[in-house]
């Protein structure tokens, strides 16, 4: 495996991995249990990474309005994060996309909810001392 040519085309030959694997160093190296990272832990990841990808972008165009646009769009994306459990995981990472004006009367709402219970929670503990 370490004979395997890694990284930018030599002599015409295919590239294994396409992800830079600079970039992938650093991001495994961020993590405070990992002290050194062997050449093939590297390109496994990267590999692996790139055919994650693939699988998530596949699947996401297949079940999503992609087809007709024949195109991949972030909405079909973040479709299948909430809708599938195999990529459950990913719906913090890909949100419905949400308008600001849609988002900040959203907020006011939920401001305005808050506000209303603790004025009732106020108005109860005043209840609570009358009777005392």
């Amino acid at each position: 495996m370490a004979d395997v040519v890694v990284g930018k085309e030599k002599c015409g030959e295919q590239r294994l991995v396409s992800l830079p694997l600079s970039r992938i160093r650093v991001i495994m190296k961020s993590s405070p249990e990992v002290s050194s990272i062997n050449q093939e832990a590297l390109v496994l990841t990267a590999k692996a990474t790139e055919l994650f990808v693939q699988y998530l972008a596949t699947y996401s165009y297949r079940h999503g309005g992609g087809k007709e646009k024949k195109a991949l769009t972030y909405s079909d994306l973040s479709d299948t994060a909430e809708e599938s459990e195999t990529f459950q995981f990913l719906a913090d990472i890909l949100p419905k996309k949400i308008l600001a004006s849609k988002y900040l009367k959203t907020l006011k709402e939920k401001r305005e909810e808050e506000e209303e219970e603790e004025d009732d929670n106020n108005d109860e503990s005043d209840d609570d001392e009358a009777e005392s």
